[in-house]
């Protein structure tokens, strides 16, 4: 696993991007393979964990990364079965299996969701990054749900520009650890990456982003709660972190729930993405796609 350090040398004042300035001094990479480095495994400025390749260095800056890649960087097809709830000519709407990475990454080479699309849908490869292409959101690999996928670069354009303005509706259920006091409530905590593990998100950072997270209970257990969660905003781990910082990780999260509570009840995170609403990128009407809890959490709310 190779590992740099440079100095950044503009002594001419002018600030440059993280991603392009590595870029640049690994010849060996492509920009776009720094980039995911960066999301992926993060770089050190100053001592600082960076996750944005958009950071501007200064100079003087020290920079250190230890990254690694798959031998191969090109993604092949694979024949892996996909649940395709909707497709046409412009997207497809995916229910994605919990244990399924949706891009290839740090631990994740092969067997992602984007090697599966990639067998049925051929269209999507020059859509987008060559590492995620079709790719416009994303799910946590442990959980479960839908995704839509771009299968041209207007359908890419247009889903992208719904994420970035908020106007694409996502909903989950949850499993959650203990019972809240109030049926409803907004978690507005916000969120960036932890100051001492960079694979973890907190709402104890240095960089925080906003974040804003709905819930309602629907059903109180003995010892949990069943949540409906709207996302506002799209961090990542959002939903997990929120849940956590509020005393209610949930159920069979090893990353962000507590070593205290530990239970038999699940193996896998309790979170499924169930709704997803968005304007269709030809038409302009809207679109509303709902499925139902796998079977396996399904056999967990009943044996609970």
């Amino acid at each position: 696993m190779p590992h740099k350090e440079f100095r950044f040398p503009d002594e001419s004042g002018k600030e440059k991007r993280l991603d392009v300035y590595l870029s640049e001094s690994l010849g060996e990479l492509s920009r776009s393979q720094v980039q995911s480095i960066i999301r992926e495994q993060g770089a050190f400025v100053n001592s600082e964990l960076v996750h944005k390749p958009s950071y501007h260095l200064k100079y003087g800056d020290r920079i250190e990364v230890t990254y690694s890649l798959p031998d191969s960087v090109e993604i092949y097809p694979e024949d892996i079965p996909l649940d395709i709830i909707f497709q046409d000519k412009s997207l497809a709407v995916i229910n994605k299996p919990s244990g399924m990475a949706v891009h290839p990454g740090a631990g994740d080479p092969s067997h992602t969701l984007v090697h599966a699309l990639l067998w049925h849908f051929p269209e999507i490869k020059s859509v987008g990054p060559k590492e995620r292409p079709g790719i416009v959101h994303r799910i946590d690999k442990e959980a479960s749900g839908l995704l839509v996928i771009a299968k041209n670069l207007r359908a890419c354009d247009s889903l992208k520009e719904q994420f970035k303005k908020r106007t694409v509706d996502k909903k989950y259920l949850a499993l959650v650890w203990g019972h809240y006091v109030k049926k409803s409530g907004i978690i507005s905590w916000s969120i960036g990456r932890h100051m001492k593990d960079g694979v973890r998100m907190s709402i104890r950072t240095r960089k925080p982003k906003k974040a804003e997270t709905h819930f309602t209970v629907l059903k109180n257990f003995k010892d949990f709660s069943l949540l409906d969660i709207k996302t506002i905003t799209g961090r990542t781990h959002q939903i997990r972190v929120h849940m956590s910082a509020s005393g209610h990780p949930i159920a069979g999260d090893k990353r962000y729930g507590s070593k205290k509570r530990k239970s038999s009840v699940t193996q896998r995170l309790f979170l499924h993405a169930y709704y997803l609403s968005f304007m269709h990128p030809e038409s302009g009407k809207r679109q509303e796609f709902t499925v139902p809890l796998p079977y396996d959490l399904q056999a967990i709310l009943e044996k609970i």
